[in-house]
């Protein structure tokens, strides 16, 4: 392979700064809102560097399709620059596996490329329409966490465009610092403009799921620990409805040789759903029936990868179900001896009488995370989707943060919304490490709210 990750276009183009309509901007959970000064749309690798030495002092923000829930890709009262057009494939070597995309490039875009080839993302996240840069960016996880480690495990080289230098070429080797700033560095330090990645080789397009049930946490962890060994991916969905009780659905999955036809389901929410529609006892009762329902499946089955890893993409607007004032996401990492706190947790919000919509728990292995403000460590991660609902939503997340940091546990920062500057640096020692690397001319909503800049 010939990589050309380190190559600039040799040709420019510049797009129109597009500063209508930036309301459009915002983040998946819809919450907070934000308005943005103006947008700037890059069509070409050559944009960068001019759009960086034209920008003010801790104005910018790259953003690629705003898959993240809260407000670490928004940069409220200040600019954007819209990467998303950044998309194509710039070399590959289909022998070896090794890939290189320009940062904008969607994994569902990557997927329909290199799965007929042979190939499958070393590490995926539960959708397939957040970018490469994203996915850098937040150093994401996937269910194979165990085995593979987070995104950032697996990217070899990284071109990024700053406003105080000619661009920067970064991997495990050099500029090293830099490589584990920018991973998982919420888009501070710079543009990622390219990237080269590290496929996994695969043999077909079918995995081969298995669906058990459990009623407590112990049994989840008993479940989880003999997973591991025998199936690449494990994960659970949790009912934070059943009051006392902690059941849930294990899926754990391999892939195989076999492939299978499918047409993506069209779902689409035409608009914003009135808040009372998924109220706490309608969800109470869909929460039944999904337990008993895959409770009672036989063995295992044979499905495509893409309902497997990315269940909710076949429901486009999804997140215009939870109604004006949008959704939050909390999602925690407790370290194994802080397990009991999981329980907790999932009992405070299914007493809080909030209407909890899914919940995912997953344990986390051994393999460090490569960068600075990576979430993954050892131990479990609760997600958790719930309605917006003003102060009494923000309550209880306060009081789950406080559990959270007595346990010596984090909170995502591609989640979240609204935790506060303590709890942020409990989490992330290493914050002010990161510091040094943001570029000048960089800033976030989130980075100002955890940081107080």
């Amino acid at each position: 392979m010939t990589s050309i990750c380190a190559v600039p276009d040799r040709q420019a183009f510049l797009g129109p700064a597009d500063s209508s309509k930036t309301e459009r901007y915002q983040s998946w959970g819809r919450y907070p809102k934000a308005g943005h000064r103006k947008v700037s749309k890059i069509y070409w690798r050559d944009q960068l560097s001019e759009a960086l030495r034209r920008a003010d002092s801790a104005s910018l923000l790259p953003y690629g399709m705003g898959r993240s829930y809260g407000d670490s890709c928004l940069n409220s009262g200040r600019d954007l620059l819209d990467c998303s057009a950044l998309n194509r494939i710039l070399d590959y070597d289909w022998e070896t596996g090794r890939i290189c995309v320009e940062a904008g490039i969607t994994l569902g875009d990557l997927l329909e490329v290199i799965v007929p080839r042979g190939w499958f993302l070393p590490v995926t996240p539960g959708t397939k329409f957040v970018t490469v840069g994203g996915a850098i960016a937040n150093d994401g996880h996937g269910k194979n966490h165990q085995r593979a480690g987070t995104f950032g495990c697996h990217v070899k080289q990284i071109t990024l465009y700053r406003s105080d230098t000619d661009p920067v070429v970064c991997s495990p080797s050099v500029n090293t610092d830099l490589f584990q700033a920018t991973i998982g560095g919420l888009g501070l330090t710079g543009v990622i403009g390219s990237a080269e990645i590290q496929l996994k080789r695969i043999s077909g397009n079918a995995i081969d799921v298995e669906t058990l049930s459990f009623r407590t946490l112990d049994q989840f962890l008993e479940l989880s620990a003999i997973s591991d060994q025998s199936h690449e991916y494990t994960v659970a969905w949790v009912d934070c409805l059943a009051g006392n009780q902690t059941r849930g659905i294990f899926f754990r999955g391999n892939h195989t040789e076999k492939n299978l036809p499918y047409r993506p389901p069209r779902i689409r929410v035409p608009f914003r759903f009135p808040e009372f529609i998924l109220n706490r006892p309608a969800l109470k009762l869909f929460n039944r029936a999904y337990y008993r329902f895959n409770a009672r499946k036989p063995g295992s089955e044979l499905v495509h990868f893409d309902p497997f890893f990315y269940p909710l993409d076949s429901i486009l607007n999804w997140n215009l179900l939870y109604g004006r004032r949008g959704l939050v996401q909390y999602q925690c990492v407790l370290p194994a001896a802080g397990a009991g706190a999981v329980k907790t947790i999932i009992e405070a919000v299914s007493n809080s009488g909030e209407a909890c919509f899914l919940a995912v728990l997953k344990a986390f292995g051994e393999i460090q995370s490569p960068g600075l403000l990576s979430f993954p460590r050892s131990g479990l991660t609760l997600a958790m989707d719930l309605p917006m609902r003003g102060n009494r939503t923000l309550a209880l997340l306060a009081s789950l943060d406080q559990l959270v940091l007595a346990n010596s546990g984090a909170v995502y920062p591609a989640k979240d919304s609204r935790m506060s500057q303590a709890i942020f640096n409990a989490g992330f020692p290493n914050w002010a490490s990161l510091a040094s690397y943001i570029d000048p001319k960089f800033s976030s909503s989130f980075w100002r709210r955890v940081t107080a800049e």
